[in-house]
């Protein structure tokens, strides 16, 4: 590697655009940076976790998310990880930690574990995000028999509509997964749904599918079954 540290940090500097930053920040993201151009640099560099620690140890948004795609999740320990989560609070660095790192390693199910009653919010959702994770990827019953269902569906109802917005986010895929995926627990995520309203009038884009929980099952649901038609 001829790179260094700093280049690379004055290389995603030139990249800022204070417009994209401006529309960032009000989801919580402190960068203005392309996202694929930030691909494009981690493609040039390829696999190095060395490299990507010392970038994460910048503190800074855009040299973490080079990071997160320069990294070897199975390089990385529960406990790395978990204080990685604890760490970050931009949205973007915690999404593509879970998804690229988290989820790809050997440690999922056990973070899933440690995560999902944390009292920190945010590390909670990371909890209820690798439960959906598991929950899509099952191929088969016994690949969930060990998860409570029915008491996951009993904390949603309790604790969704007042949870701090990503963790409330989080809980509500779950939901949906859970209806998506379990028949039997369909009519009853679905009426959850229906109780709590949360996301019921949340604006969706034309041809994609509304994150209110009813509708998300409904519509899934219809087209799994167009698609094996």
């Amino acid at each position: 590697m001829t790179e260094t540290v700093a280049a690379l940090q004055a290389e995603l500097a030139a990249l800022e655009d204070p417009r994209m930053r401006e529309v960032n920040e009000r989801h919580g993201d402190d960068h203005g940076v392309n996202l694929a151009k930030v691909r494009a640099i981690a493609k040039r560099l390829g696999t190095d976790h060395e490299f990507a620690l010392a970038l994460w140890a910048t503190g800074e948004t855009p040299s973490r998310l080079l990071a997160l795609l320069i990294a070897r999740p199975k390089s990385l320990s529960s406990d790395e990880l978990d204080a990685m989560l604890r760490e970050a609070r931009a949205p973007k660095v915690l999404d593509w930690l879970v998804n690229y790192l988290v989820k790809k390693g050997p440690h999922a199910e056990a973070l899933r574990l440690r995560w999902i009653d944390d009292a920190d919010a945010v590390v909670a959702a990371a909890g209820w995000a690798l439960t959906s994770e598991r929950l899509r990827k099952a191929r088969h019953a016994a690949d969930v028999a060990d998860l409570d269902l029915p008491a996951m569906l009993d904390t949603i109802e309790a604790e969704m509509a007042d949870a701090p917005e990503r963790l409330m986010w989080a809980m509500n895929e779950a939901l949906a997964t859970i209806g998506i995926t379990q028949p039997a627990l369909r009519e009853r995520a679905r009426g959850i749904g229906e109780r709590l309203g949360v996301l019921k009038d949340y604006p969706v884009a034309r041809g994609c599918i509304s994150p209110y929980a009813p509708i998300w099952i409904d519509e899934t649901v219809a087209r799994q079954g167009a698609s094996r038609a």
